[in-house]
């Protein structure tokens, strides 16, 4: 891509000593092309509905207090070893007899197998979601497998270009292969700059689509914000994403606060057989962002026509402390939220393949091993089985 980028660029000797993980800003026929977007105006990509991305000042102030307070930091991480799946590798090497398996791999990377193609969501195989090898959230369970022993991919879908959803040494591994990449308009300034050809990339404004080994990826709105650098210019765009085979349907959030476009993406382009929802890293002092358990349950109704049908996956927690809650909270938040609402939910381990659509999915409460639990004791019964208050899986 050549020709002029966004006003006050920086100077080419700036550029040259910035880390190589902050990427790289749109310029040229991209540049042009993002300027052309409906969903860019006033120098910057807007949100489907207002939003407030991060506290300011007094809040910010108490929001610091808050987070760094001890009692609070040890309730953030889990007090021991997280349990992953013992077996991923020799699971995943048989196909899934439904056609549609997904494994999450933690925080937000999932592995979609779809109607015998294989979809690789926002994968983060690094060891802190930062710029820095030496500073940043760092990972609070080992990746369940290998990069390289995952196998072949047919593409890689990335939501938006934040730290914890877009990982550099994960993308230049990736960048070795054969697979396709779909990002969102914008985010390809990054992975060319890491090293992606040009011609492997699918880069989508919303509501934009593209074909790739026989299934249908639809960038669709989210309501969130973007930025890896020192300025945060809003000059690429966040997505969530609907991934359409031959038999089965997916959706995957990204990171979203709740909106009420969901329930025109479910018109569009569900029901889904399963919907990946963010459902941490939220708090009262970024509402808009991200979105409680309870909102994410919300939107995984809305994008189901009101109808608590498909199973929904809750993404975006368990693996970094990036938000004032305890380690805990959203995964029982989510549990509390399914019961109320007498929906389908999946609760697998990080390296747990499941078939949504199977009779049995994973429904264990398996954080309860490795966190602190509440003064009030744990909202539902059961130290390690499975919670009575779940739906029905069949």
């Amino acid at each position: 891509m050549t020709g002029t980028g966004p006003h006050n660029p920086l100077s080419s000797r700036l550029r040259a000593l910035r880390p190589a993980a902050f990427g790289a800003d749109p310029s040229g026929e991209r540049w042009e092309r993002i300027k052309r977007s409906p969903n860019f105006s006033d120098g910057v990509f807007q949100n489907p509905v207002g939003a407030r991305t991060r506290p300011s000042g007094g809040s910010m102030i108490e929001f610091a207090k808050i987070y760094f307070r001890k009692e609070a930091r040890a309730r953030r991480s889990p007090v021991g070893r997280v349990p992953l799946h013992a077996t991923p590798l020799a699971d995943l090497a048989k196909p899934p007899a439904s056609g549609l398996r997904l494994t999450w791999m933690g925080h937000s990377s999932v592995l979609a197998e779809i109607d015998g193609r294989r979809v690789l969501f926002d994968p983060v195989w690094g060891e802190r979601c930062s710029p820095f090898p030496f500073a940043g959230p760092k990972r609070l369970h080992p990746v369940p497998v290998p990069l390289a022993a995952l196998g072949p991919v047919d593409v890689v879908v990335i939501s938006h270009d934040h730290y914890d959803h877009l990982d550099l040494p994960t993308i230049r591994a990736l960048a070795s292969t054969d697979t396709i990449f779909a990002v969102p308009l914008g985010v390809g300034a990054h992975l060319e700059h890491w090293g992606v050809p040009t011609d492997r990339l699918h880069e989508l404004d919303w509501n934009e689509s593209a074909e790739v080994s026989g299934l249908r990826l639809t960038a669709t709105p989210a309501r969130h914000f973007c930025g890896r650098g020192i300025r945060n210019q809003q000059h690429t765009l966040w997505a969530s994403w609907a991934v359409a085979g031959p038999e089965h349907r997916v959706y995957h959030s990204g990171d979203t606060g709740y909106f009420p476009g969901f329930k025109d993406i479910g018109a569009e382009h569900g029901p889904f057989d399963a919907t990946m929802i963010q459902i941490g890293a939220y708090s009262e002092y970024w509402p808009d962002i991200h979105m409680t358990p309870a909102e994410g349950m919300r939107a995984h109704l809305d994008l189901q026509g009101g109808e608590p049908s498909g199973a929904m996956l809750p993404i975006h927690w368990g693996t970094f402390n990036l938000a004032p809650h305890p380690w805990a909270e959203p995964g029982e938040g989510t549990v509390a939220a399914a019961a109320a609402e007498g929906a389908r939910i999946a609760l697998p381990r990080p390296g747990e393949p499941f078939e949504p659509t199977a009779e049995s999915i994973p429904s264990e409460l398996w954080w309860r091993a490795a966190a602190t639990a509440p003064a009030q004791g744990w909202a539902t019964s059961g130290d390690k089985g499975s919670s009575p208050e779940v739906a029905p899986t069949a």
